[in-house]
């Protein structure tokens, strides 16, 4: 690549991270707010100590895994916008695998391994039928994906307010909590397990190398570069693409598995945090390369803790850090098709006048 071309590249790229704070900024003065003293708190409420850290690195975990998973089906050209319903379906299997084995004489340990693979197979589960909407029933995986979200939505509700109420009385806390030792060993005085940091470097670092060093990667590349051309080519797509949904809701039932296990210790309604949605907008940031996974997801999970900080301190909804989430992915996306297009006329331009010189 042209030296020139890449530092058009990184211009365009910290035009867009200024035009987004600029956004942000203004949303901010409009709302009577002190904006180097709002950025100032995130940044104190995410860094400040150790302990703070640490609490990033476990909103950082489910959002990694939710990303390697959507790094698998973005490269078959699928929109898997049904994860966060499989984050959720994963996180069901993993509390009804306690709730059926916490009273048995199975090993306690036993017992949250297979908690943990259940909400696996929960989250494949979810995303094979998404796939086979897409596959066999001719319906668009955002579509099929929507209602699935709204059906797993619906199915924690009822068992928290149903058949798993707390005794006597149906919470929007949850379900009853289980018993410590049915929860993931935690580093001493922090909310982070070393088992879930595990994880999720283990998952970015698998489908790095999945999608950059083998043929099961390239020919899903090749399906979401041309499915007709890869199915001429003798790729097996519709075997390829619904092995990538299943790869990606195994992921997903992971994060949900680990939001029960060492995070809530219990079932929720809101256990998958909104990380599935946020793992499509980091997605596209880092325009599907998993590369810049870790870094981008950290920097998006610093912002959701330290915003903690904005009502505390200013006043203000915690939301902002969505405000500025959103707007920076829609600025990059803008930039990033002007700079396509800006480029793409300046070589028409070359080439045009190359042929006049002939």
């Amino acid at each position: 690549m042209p030296k020139r071309t890449v530092w058009l590249n990184i211009l365009f790229q910290v035009a867009a991270v200024l035009l987004a704070l600029g956004f942000t900024t203004l949303v901010l003065v409009m709302a009577g707010a002190p904006p180097l003293v709002a950025y100032q708190r995130i940044i104190y409420g995410s860094l400040s100590t150790f302990s703070r850290f640490t609490d990033v690195l476990v909103s950082w975990i489910p959002l990694m895994l939710t990303i390697s998973g959507l790094l698998i089906t973005f490269s078959a050209g699928l929109w898997n916008i049904g994860i966060e319903g499989q984050v959720t379906v994963g996180a069901v299997f993993t509390t009804l695998v306690i709730r059926l084995l916490m009273d048995t004489a199975v090993p306690d340990s036993l017992v949250i391994a297979l908690s943990i693979l259940a909400g696996v197979v929960g989250g494949a589960l979810w995303a094979l039928l998404a796939g086979a909407l897409k596959t066999f029933g001719g319906v668009n995986e955002i579509f099929g994906g929507l209602g699935l979200n709204f059906v797993a939505t619906a199915l924690t509700i009822w068992l928290i307010f149903g058949p798993w109420k707390r005794p006597g009385v149906a919470s929007m806390a949850g379900t009853e909590p289980f018993p410590a030792e049915f929860s993931l060993p935690l580093f001493p005085d922090l909310r982070l397990s070393p088992w879930s940091l595990a994880f999720g470097i283990l998952a970015i670092v698998i489908v790095y190398f999945l999608l950059r060093g083998t043929h099961f990667g390239l020919k899903l590349k090749a399906i979401g570069r041309n499915m007709r051309a890869a199915f001429l080519l003798g790729i097996p797509t519709w075997q390829h693409m619904m092995l990538a949904f299943l790869l990606c809701g195994a992921f997903a039932g992971l994060a949900g598995a680990l939001q029960v296990t060492a995070i809530y210790h219990r079932l929720i309604p809101s256990i998958s945090s909104g990380y599935g949605f946020l793992g499509l907008l980091v997605g596209m940031l880092i325009n599907y390369q998993a590369i810049w996974a870790a870094p981008v997801a950290l920097f998006f999970a610093a912002l959701n803790v330290g915003s903690i900080q904005l009502p505390l301190v200013l006043k203000l909804d915690s939301s902002f850090s969505g405000v500025l989430q959103g707007v920076l992915v829609l600025f990059v996306l803008m930039t990033e098709g002007l700079r396509q297009r800006l480029l793409g006329r300046g070589g028409l331009r070359l080439g045009r006048k190359n042929q006049g010189e002939k």
